[in-house]
C-alpha cells in the first residue's frame, strides 16, 4: 500500500520541535511518586494547550503500590535490592532459609504462569517443589513479575528474591491485579515480600542457599488510592464524529523513564498536535490519552479509563492503538510487532511505506502494556515498538527485556536521555501517525477477521494434536469454518452495514481468543492462551489421575460451548449485514 496524497499532507508536518522538548523535559522529571506523575501531567496538559490543542485532565482515585527501598541481609553482608510495585511491605524484615529454584533461561520476562514455560521442566512434580519452597525464601534467576510471584505465595514460599540478568536492578510489578482491585481481585495481593537484586549479589545468594544459608527481606512500600491525572485530547470526525480511534501511552515511568516512555509521550503530543490541525480531514474522531498508573497500578489508568467509559468504548471505539517506547537508539527494526491478527496487516503496511526496507514481524501481544480493552472486544496493534535487531543486540551482549527499544537500560535509573534517539523517533512518530489514520479515515474499517478465522482453526487444530485423542474439537472446527465462509456475505453489504458488523465482531472475536473474565472485567495480569477456553484440550494428557483428567474434561466442554456459542453470534452479526 502506497501512502496517499492525503496521507503525506499528514506525514509532512510531523515535526520534533515540539515532541524532543517534552522528551527533554522528562529526562529530568522522575515520574513514579504519585505528585511527581501528576506534575508531569500538568507539563503535557501545558504543551498541549500552548500547542492550542483542548484537553480534558481527569483526575480519579486508583489504587497504586509505591516502592520506595528494599534490602536482603545474608551472611553477614546487605545487599542492595530493589522491591516491585505491590510486593508485600515489611520494613522490620521478614527471615527466612534460602532455597533456589532453576528458572527456564528463555523464560525470564515471560507473564506466562505455566510451570513448564517458566521452569522448562526442571520441577519434577507439585508435591516435591511445594516441600522445597514451603515456609523458605525463594532466590531464582529473572525477574519478580506476577506469573512467578503467584506461584510461590501458592506453593508456600515466604518471600522472592528474583536474580535479574545483569549489573543493574530492575524496577518492576508482581501483583496478578490488573488495575484497582475488585472485590474479586483482592485476594490475589501478593502477600509475600519480593525484591530484585543485580546478578553479581544474586550468585552470592544462591551460593548461599546451596549451603543451607538463611537470609532476611526489608521492603519499604506504600499503598493506597490517590488521584492521578489523565490528559486526554478529544479529535473529532468530520463524517462519523462519534467514532474513534483510542491512541494511548503511559506517562509515569520508572525513575526519568526516557525510552520507557517519555518517547512514546512526546509522540502522542506531536500527534494531537498534526491531527487537531488538521481535524477536518479526519472522517472519524481519534482520542489520545496518557495514563498514570501503569506502573505503579499495574495499568491502573488505563484500566480506570476502560471502566468509566466502558459503555461510550463498547459503542464507538473502532480500535486502540498502544504506544510504548518509540524512538529509542539503535532501534531500527519491527521484528517484535505486536498486533492481534485481524490488524496485523495495517501494522505491517504502515512500517513498510513509512521504512520500505524494514525486517517486519508480527506477534500476538502478551496480557501487558495497558492492553486494558480486551474485555471490552476492541481490535488493536502496536504495545512496544521499533527495536533493536537481534543481532546488535547479541553484538552487545544484551539480555531480553520488555521496552526502551531492547536497551538494558529499561526499568533502570540509566533510562536517560541518551536512551531516545531523534531520527528513530521521528520515524516511530509518522508510522504511528500512518496508522491510526488509516483506521480513521477508511471507509470500510480495515480489520480482516478471516485472517482470525486462520488463526483460530490453527490453534484449534494444535489442540486437537496435542490432547493425543482426548478431546474433540471438531464442532469448533466446523463452525469456525462456517463463519470464515460467511464473511464474505460482507463484501455486498452497505458500507455502514459492514462496518457496524466489523465492530460487533470484534466485540465477539477479541474476548474470546484473550480473556477468560465476561466482558467489562478485567483478567489477571499473566499470559492467556490462544482461544483460553479450548486450551485444556492441549492439557489432557499430562493428567495423569484419571479423576483430574475428567475434571478437565468438564472443564473443556464447558469452554467448547462459549466457544460455540460466540461463533454462532458472530455468524448471525454476519448474516444481519446482509
Amino acid at each position: 500500500m502506497a501512502v496517499s496524497a492525503d496521507e503525506q499532507r499528514f506525514l509532512d508536518e510531523v515535526s520534533l520541535d515540539l515532541p524532543w522538548s517534552l522528551v527533554e523535559e522528562f529526562a529530568t522529571t522522575p515520574r513514579w511518586r504519585p505528585e511527581d506523575v501528576n506534575r508531569a501531567a500538568d507539563v503535557i496538559a501545558a504543551k498541549l494547550r500552548a500547542a492550542g490543542v483542548p484537553v480534558e485532565v481527569h483526575a480519579p482515585e486508583i489504587y497504586l503500590s509505591i516502592p520506595y527501598s528494599a534490602s536482603v541481609s545474608a551472611g553477614g553482608v546487605t545487599y542492595r535490592a530493589k522491591p516491585p510495585s505491590s510486593s508485600l511491605s515489611v520494613p522490620g524484615g521478614r527471615t527466612g532459609k534460602l532455597v533456589t529454584l532453576k528458572a527456564n533461561p528463555k523464560a525470564l520476562r515471560s507473564y506466562n504462569r505455566d510451570i513448564k514455560t517458566l521452569f522448562g521442566g526442571s520441577i519434577a512434580s507439585l508435591a516435591e517443589v511445594r516441600a522445597l519452597v514451603g515456609g523458605n525464601i525463594v532466590v531464582m534467576q529473572g525477574f519478580g513479575n506476577p506469573a512467578l510471584t503467584s506461584l510461590i505465595e501458592e506453593w508456600g514460599g515466604i518471600g522472592l528474591i528474583a536474580v535479574n540478568p545483569g549489573i543493574d536492578i530492575h524496577w518492576g510489578t508482581c501483583t496478578t491485579i490488573w488495575g484497582s482491585p475488585d472485590l474479586e481481585d483482592m485476594p490475589r495481593k501478593p502477600k509475600i515480600p519480593v525484591v530484585a537484586v543485580n546478578n553479581p549479589d544474586g550468585q552470592k545468594l544462591m551460593a548461599l542457599a546451596a549451603e543451607g544459608g538463611e537470609a532476611t527481606i526489608r521492603t519499604d512500600l506504600v499503598e493506597g488510592w490517590f488521584a492521578q491525572k489523565i490528559p486526554v485530547v478529544s479529535i473529532p470526525g468530520s463524517v462519523e464524529p462519534e467514532k474513534f480511534v483510542l491512541l494511548h501511552g503511559h506517562y509515569d515511568s520508572w525513575d526519568v523513564g526516557v525510552g520507557d516512555n517519555a518517547t512514546g509521550d512526546a509522540t502522542l503530543l506531536e500527534l494531537s498536535r498534526v491531527l487537531w490541525a488538521n481535524r477536518g480531514a479526519l472522517r472519524r474522531g481519534v482520542k489520545l490519552a496518557w495514563w498514570p498508573g501503569h506502573s505503579t497500578g499495574r495499568y491502573a489508568g488505563s484500566t480506570w479509563f476502560t471502566d468509566a467509559f466502558a459503555l461510550d468504548l463498547d459503542r464507538n471505539c473502532v480500535a486502540q492503538i498502544n504506544c510504548d517506547s518509540p524512538g529509542c537508539r539503535w532501534a531500527t527494526s519491527y521484528h517484535d510487532t505486536r498486533a492481534f491478527t485481524e490488524s496485523a496487516a495495517i501494522a505491517t503496511a504502515a512500517i513498510l511505506d513509512i521504512v520500505p526496507d524494514a525486517v517486519v514481524r508480527t506477534q500476538r501481544p502478551p496480557q501487558a502494556g495497558d492492553y486494558s480493552f480486551n474485555n471490552i472486544g476492541l481490535p488493536s496493534f502496536f504495545m512496544l515498538s521499533s527495536t533493536m535487531p537481534d543481532e546488535l543486540r547479541h553484538e552487545k551482549h544484551y539480555y531480553d527485556v520488555s521496552g526502551c527499544g531492547a536497551n538494558i537500560a529499561w526499568h533502570t535509573e540509566n533510562d536517560t536521555l541518551e536512551i531516545a534517539d531523534r531520527d528513530v523517533l521521528l520515524t516511530d512518530m509518522k508510522i504511528y501517525l500512518l496508522s491510526a489514520l488509516r483506521v480513521a479515515n477508511a471507509e470500510i474499517l480495515p480489520f480482516d477477521w478471516s485472517a482470525t478465522c486462520d488463526e483460530f482453526l490453527a490453534t484449534i487444530d494444535e489442540y486437537q494434536v496435542a490432547s493425543k485423542g482426548l478431546a474433540d474439537l471438531s464442532a469448533a472446527r466446523a463452525a469456525t469454518e462456517g463463519l470464515k465462509s460467511d464473511l464474505a456475505q460482507l463484501d455486498h453489504a452497505a458500507p455502514a452495514q459492514r462496518n457496524a458488523a466489523v465492530m460487533e465482531l470484534a466485540r465477539v472475536l477479541v474476548p474470546i481468543n484473550y480473556t477468560r473474565a465476561p466482558r467489562f472485567r478485567h483478567d489477571p495480569a499473566y499470559t492467556v492462551p490462544k482461544l483460553p477456553t479450548l486450551a485444556v484440550a492441549a492439557e489432557l494428557p499430562d493428567f495423569a489421575d484419571d479423576h483430574m483428567r475428567r475434571v478437565a474434561q468438564v472443564d473443556l466442554m464447558r469452554g467448547q460451548n462459549r466457544y460455540l456459542a460466540a461463533i454462532a453470534h458472530a455468524r448471525r452479526v454476519v448474516g444481519a449485514a446482509d
